[in-house]
Formats: structure tokens, C-alpha cells, sequence
């Protein structure tokens, strides 16, 4: 394919990594003008965003102001000088912003995690010259986000880039959307001229957690951050425990750390640099999932005690350690390793349903001497 970079785009992209910063939604002309006149005299963004039209899950919540708020950012271009960035869901959103001058579009999660949605967009994208970002879909369908990447690009667009915005999980997790950083670093090694964008807002959920993940994706060499920033978050009607005040913001760009790219700097060219980041995303997702069997090692225990039945039972630990033996081995895994692991996680199963029962067995003792003391 060939995609143009990120950086090849815009002169003013070719300083380092591009950020993409701005509200969640357009909510009136002062909230907007007043968080990108802040950015713009404190820590100048490469593009400014703001969502128009926000495609939401249910019906009932602000759904954007529509065609009014693109004017809102030709105003924000005028004052600032600043290169704007809307989401199009459909071809009139596209209609709309090619013709107020609209200098880079984005399609959303939901939008990428509908080939038809997509196709229709892409038709309406051929003979125009603009460049598109493409957000991850939803799911964790590396073939679903290339497929979208494809059907833009076919249709004649160039310039492109990818958003790593996290994946919608099912379980409970510390993040809003799992990072699964695997994968935009997947699409990398696909697509080997695509830049790849990480929104820290939409994988966090919680704006204490953005600087952190701002860091990790600069630390995985990516090309960009997008950033939602609110005046007021607050006050916000879309996603407002996610967004930064423009202050805070600032606050992060100067405390991260860029890892530059030189070609005579090996640590970050070589196929081992590549290799540690898969490492690094999957111990993320170790972590996880650790965590996630120990929340369930607790339940087990509470379970256990309101059935009066011993913590270890030795018939199932037995057919752990032999069926999980058999599938390590199967992987070509070391039995050594495996078994240690196994018979460490095991210790740590029973420590904790010991202290567990311990608890709930100290709470009916005292509920029973305050029961005889009354």
C-alpha cells in the first residue's frame, strides 16, 4: 500500500509526535473557542478536534450539535491558526465538512465496526483529497480495522493513519476499552507504512489514568496521541470523567517523555525493539487476567465457606496441575515452568481463600457476642 506518513501530511507535522487535542463534543461556540484559544497560547496541539455528530449507545444522551458546531471550528482555525479534525459517521457529515474546509476527518469505532457504514463513506470519498483517520473497530478484529483501512484506501485516499482507541471488553476491567496494545502493533507489521495514533481518553475511561497511557504509547513509538480536553469537564455532556482540562493537559505534554527516532539510534529500528513491545503488551494482559482469576479465587472461597467445605481439595488441584501440564506441554512449554507457576498460583488460591474464611468467620463470632451482648 502505499499509505503517505503521518508526518509527510502537513509541514507542521514533521516535529515529533502529532497530537490531536480537543473536546469530546462541541457543545456551544464559547466552550469551544475558550478551550482552543488555552491550547493555542499554552501547548499548541497539531490538530484540533471536536465531535459534531456522537453516534451514542443509547438514545436520549447528547447526540452533538450538528452542522452549526463545524462553524464553531472554522472559527477556532480563523482565531488560532489551527488545523481542525471532525468524526463523519455518513455522507452528508462528509458533505459538510468538505465544504467548510475541514483539514483531516476520523471515523469512529462504531462506524469502522460496520462495513457497510464504511463502504458507503469510502464511496463518497473518491476524487476528494483529504486525509482519514481510522479508528479501531469496537471488537478486537485486527481484520475488521484493516478491512476499513483497505476500503479508504481504495477509494483513493493516501494520507491515512489508525487510531488505537482500546477494545470494548466484556468483563470488568481497570480500563474503559482493553488496550490489547498486541494488536495496533499487529497492524504495524501488516501495514508497515501505517501511522498508528493512541487515544488515551477512550482506552482509560478516567482522566487521572490518560498521562500514564499517554506514555506507554509514546513508549511503544507511536506517532501521535489523541486527547480529549474539555474547558469544564465537569460540566461536560459526553464522556466527562475522561477529559482533561486544557491545564492538565499542558501539565502532561511537559512531564512526557518523547523517545525520539534517529536512524543511527538501533534501540528502536531493530526487529528485537519490535519484539520486547509484543512482550510488553502481553505481560499487560497476563496482569489482567491474573487478576481477574484471583477475583474469582475470592468468590470461591466465600462460596466455600457459606458450604462448609474445606479450602483445598486435593482432586482438583490434582487434575489442574495434569491437564494444564498436558496443554503446556502440547505448547511446547518447559514442565519445570509450568509446574512452578501452577503450584505458585495454587499457594497464592489458598492463602487467600484462608484469609477470606478467616474474615467471614471473625465477622459471625463478633455479630454473635454483639447478638448476646444486647
Amino acid at each position: 500500500m502505499g499509505i503517505i506518513p503521518l508526518k509527510d501530511w502537513f509541514d507542521e507535522f514533521d516535529n515529533g509526535p502529532v497530537m490531536i487535542v480537543g473536546p469530546c463534543s462541541a457543545e456551544s461556540e464559547e466552550q469551544i473557542l475558550q478551550t482552543a484559544d488555552y491550547l493555542s497560547n499554552n501547548c499548541k496541539p497539531a490538530l484540533f478536534r471536536a465531535g459534531i455528530w456522537k453516534p451514542r449507545t443509547r438514545p436520549g444522551s447528547f447526540s452533538g450539535v450538528g452542522s452549526k458546531g463545524v462553524q464553531w471550528m472554522i472559527k477556532v482555525k480563523e482565531q488560532t491558526g489551527m488545523r481542525l479534525t471532525v468524526e463523519v459517521a455518513r455522507p452528508r457529515h462528509l458533505e459538510v465538512c468538505l465544504k467548510a474546509g475541514i483539514d483531516v476527518i476520523w471515523l469512529g469505532a462504531r462506524t469502522v465496526s460496520n462495513p457497510f457504514s464504511v463502504q458507503e463513506l469510502a464511496e463518497a470519498l473518491k476524487g476528494v483529497d483529504i486525509p482519514v483517520l481510522v479508528k479501531n473497530p469496537l471488537n478486537p478484529d485486527i481484520d475488521l480495522w484493516i478491512g476499513a483501512i483497505e476500503r479508504v484506501y481504495n477509494a483513493g485516499i493516501k494520507r491515512m493513519a489508525a487510531v488505537h482507541r482500546g477494545f470494548s471488553p466484556f468483563e470488568r476491567t481497570r480500563y474503559r476499552n482493553m488496550p490489547k496494545w498486541e494488536i495496533p502493533i499487529e497492524l504495524r507489521r501488516r501495514i508497515k507504512e501505517m501511522s498508528v495514533i493512541c487515544d488515551p481518553s477512550h482506552i482509560s475511561g478516567d482522566a487521572s489514568m490518560v498521562p500514564e497511557l499517554a506514555q506507554k504509547a509514546m513508549d511503544l513509538n507511536m506517532d501521535g496521541l489523541m486527547v480529549e480536553v474539555h474547558n469544564n469537564p465537569p460540566l461536560a455532556l459526553s464522556d466527562s470523567n475522561q477529559q482533561l482540562s486544557p491545564g492538565e493537559y499542558c501539565n502532561m505534554m511537559k512531564n512526557l517523555v518523547i523517545r525520539c527516532l534517529k536512524p543511527e539510534d538501533p534501540g528502536f529500528l531493530d526487529y528485537l525493539e519490535e519484539l520486547r513491545n509484543q512482550v510488553d503488551s502481553v505481560d499487560h494482559q497476563l496482569v489482567e487476567l491474573l487478576s481477574r482469576r484471583l477475583e474469582i479465587i475470592d468468590i470461591i472461597g466465600e462460596y466455600k465457606y457459606r458450604n462448609n467445605v474445606a479450602v483445598l481439595q486435593m482432586d482438583r488441584w490434582l487434575e489442574i496441575l495434569k491437564t494444564r501440564l498436558e496443554q503446556a506441554g502440547l505448547s511446547g512449554m518447559d514442565r519445570y515452568f509450568t509446574e512452578n507457576y501452577l503450584k505458585l498460583m495454587h499457594q497464592e488460591s489458598i492463602r487467600r481463600q484462608t484469609v477470606i474464611m478467616k474474615k467471614l468467620k471473625d465477622k459471625e463470632e463478633k455479630s454473635t457476642d454483639n447478638s448476646h451482648d444486647n
